[in-house]
């Protein structure tokens, strides 16, 4: 198993430079409320020389699928062939509020959207008759999608941001990769299992699939104290929108925390953000979260490990910390992976 860092804009040269160093696969820039996935990246091409690079993740209803082709070649071609480019619907929510796009057929609508990007990075001319997407829209333009970024990969990695089983399946069926987030042993191994239903679909296996999980991160001897520092992110996202609606409050009650998932978006909504984090229950940011001491880390990579995870994300970002401890963290997290005995040799 490998480690991965999301990163945060401010610091994101720096934090990638040093993930490299320590021997870190992949760096990957979030999109959200703080920063787009594209602009980081550029800039985080330009400083590093190794580590590959993912977009965790580009949001569908953000981009057109011409746009996010061009986007990904680009990425590609000024990193030295080094991008993955992840994917996801986001939530319904966001998809609305922030896009003006529905969120209505998720599923199909995303395996529209990677049969275009994958076709616009074959080389050729694409012209497509879906049922989201026509290309051209009129059925008859005389300058079709056609990007022409040297050189271009037709075979650069797509990975999904995937939750439910059949999202889970889609990914496994047409991506190169699966990205997860607030994600227990347990649930990682169920994920995989739906991941290798959906490889089935089309006659192939886990081999060479990315199963990579990003996960809240704070390593320090006092457990309580590194479970602090990352509340404020878990109640930032389950605290979006409609509950009924939200995929992170979903997940929180597949594991039970019910009662505990409403009174966080209560307190949320009513203004409350310290009390909203106060209240995320310290069970379920230690199952779903690398807190702790090195060696409760370091067993945890190891569960991970089994359950058929091959990179897993440290979420530096989501520690109440500036750069000097994020920059700890990412040392901490590969000195456990050490002690776990489950890293790449």
């Amino acid at each position: 198993m490998k480690l991965a860092v999301n990163l945060v804009y401010q610091d994101a040269a720096l934090l990638a430079r040093a993930a490299e160093e320590l021997g870190y696969a992949i760096a990957l820039a979030p999109e959200g409320y703080r920063s787009d996935a594209a602009s980081v990246l550029g800039l985080v091409a330009g400083r590093t020389e190794r580590i590959g690079l993912a977009s965790g993740v580009m949001q569908i209803p953000a981009r057109t699928p011409g746009l996010a082709a061009l986007t990904a070649a680009t990425l590609d071609a000024v990193s030295g062939g080094r991008f993955r480019l992840g994917l996801g619907v986001s939530n319904p929510e966001v998809s609305d509020g922030w896009y003006g796009v529905a969120f209505d057929h998720p599923l199909q609508r995303t395996r529209e959207y990677v049969e275009i990007v994958r076709a616009a990075l074959r080389g050729g001319p694409v012209r497509y008759e879906g049922r989201h997407f026509r290309l051209p829209r009129d059925g008859a333009g005389s300058a079709p999608l056609h990007v022409l970024t040297e050189p271009v990969r037709p075979d650069l990695p797509i990975y999904l941001a995937a939750v439910g089983p059949r999202n889970l399946r889609l990914a496994g069926e047409i991506a190169d990769g699966w990205i997860g987030v607030f994600t227990s042993p347990e649930l990682a191994a169920r994920a995989v299992a739906h991941l290798r239903e959906g490889r089935a679909v089309v006659g192939r296996t886990l081999d060479g699939f990315e199963a990579m999980p990003c996960l809240p991160t704070a390593i320090m001897d006092d457990t309580a104290a590194a479970v602090d520092l990352v509340r404020g992110q878990y109640a930032y996202l389950l605290g979006i929108g409609d509950p009924e609606r939200n995929f992170y409050v979903s997940l929180a009650r597949q594991m039970g925390f019910d009662g505990a998932v409403e009174k966080v978006h209560e307190l949320v909504r009513g203004g409350d953000r310290a009390g909203a984090a106060a209240a995320v229950p310290l069970d379920f940011v230690c199952a779903t979260a690398l807190v702790g001491p090195v060696d409760r880390v370091a067993a945890r990579m190891r569960e991970y490990a089994e359950a058929g995870v091959t990179t897993l994300g440290v979420m530096v970002s989501a520690a109440a910390t500036g750069t000097d401890g994020r920059l700890e963290l990412l040392r901490l997290a590969a000195r456990a992976l050490r002690l776990s005995g489950v890293g790449e040799d």
